[in-house]
């Protein structure tokens, strides 16, 4: 990241293929093959996932990372699809994307993020955690157990 700028910016339609390329080779590191079936929310997340709001980071002009926030009810929004590319990890953008997505929900008047994440990705886990989430549950059955994470950012 020497003398590349970070910056963080709205999704466009000229993303789609970046964003839906960059988080399919973040689940094929995890899980290696995909079922081309799954993940069809990519191809058109706005709608797919009603009043979503999608970031990008870049590194100068690349695509390094994204991010998601989505509205439920009660004052509620969930963080999702977050993801960043292989060779830019551990430098400080999931953090970047996270803040970002926690200032936009803050200015929403959101009072709650919520989260599911694969419970075998416990470095996920981990950077929530440090990140101020809890776990609320797990949920065990299943070949992909699934932990759900919470953290209060507003009152009502």
């Amino acid at each position: 990241m020497a003398g590349a700028e970070l910056r963080i910016t709205p999704f466009a339609p000229a993303d789609r293929a970046p964003r839906r390329d960059l988080v399919l080779a973040g689940l094929a590191d995890r899980w290696g093959e995909l079922d081309p079936t799954f993940n069809q929310d990519l191809d058109d997340p706005i709608a797919a996932h009603p009043g979503v709001t999608i970031v990008m980071a870049r590194l100068d002009a690349e695509v390094v990372g994204t991010g998601a926030l989505a509205p439920r009810a009660d004052g509620q929004a969930e963080i999702m699809r977050m993801s960043v590319a292989r060779r830019h990890r551990r430098m400080g953008i999931g953090e970047a994307i996270l803040d970002h997505l926690v200032a936009t929900a803050s200015r929403r008047g959101v009072r709650t993020l919520v989260l599911e994440t694969s419970t075998a990705w416990s470095d996920a886990v981990d950077f929530y955690l440090r990140r101020g989430f809890g776990i609320t549950h797990r949920i065990e059955d299943g070949p992909d157990p699934s932990t759900f994470l919470r953290r209060d950012i507003g009152q009502p």
